[in-house]
């Protein structure tokens, strides 16, 4: 345990932060879970829908360094990809 008076608090940021990190991640991976559900589905409508949503999500984790925005990048375009290409299925 630490025992300076600075590590205390370091340890108390860091209870803090980890907490809203485990937030971000959860909501980032619960969201961006709807719309490959939804994909998977063959529901263009509900994937659509429910992109914004993870893109709001992914933003957010980027902006507060929750995950890297070269990630960031990576998961938004393989999202559109996806949709995109249930979109050229249906037609």
């Amino acid at each position: 345990m630490a025992h300076t008076e600075s590590a205390k608090k370091n340890y108390r940021k860091m209870v803090k932060r980890r907490a809203r990190n485990v937030a971000a991640n959860s909501r980032l991976k619960s969201s961006v879970k709807t719309v490959l559900t939804a994909v998977a589905a063959g529901d263009l409508a509900g994937a659509q829908k429910a992109l914004p949503d993870a893109m709001q999500a992914i933003d957010k984790a980027a902006k507060t360094a929750v995950i890297h925005h070269n990630t960031a990048a990576n998961k938004k375009s393989r999202l559109s990809r996806s949709i995109n290409r249930l979109q050229a299925g249906k037609k």
